[in-house]
């Protein structure tokens, strides 16, 4: 009979200590939970000011027509010099 009060035991003290423990991770989880609310509500990160994107403006239209004749000199001379 001491076998079984004994192994009743440890059962009631396994259930008590993981009781203890789920009670108090659920309170952890609570508490973390409200305490993150409540200095996102009183102390908002600032915001940052947008960033000018980088790069050139818009190039004059007569640029572009220029960059275009010279990239298309350059593949014809390309082309002429390695056919097959």
């Amino acid at each position: 009979m001491q076998d079984m009060q004994l192994l009743e035991e440890g059962l009631s003290l396994m259930a008590l200590g993981m009781g203890f423990v789920f009670v108090f991770l659920t309170l952890l989880v609570i508490v973390t939970t409200l305490m993150s609310k409540a200095i996102g509500r009183f102390f908002p990160e600032p915001v940052a000011p947008p960033v000018p994107a980088r790069g050139r403006g818009a190039a004059p239209q007569g640029q572009d027509d220029d960059v275009m004749v010279a990239i298309t000199a350059a593949v014809h001379h390309y082309r002429r010099r390695h056919r097959r």
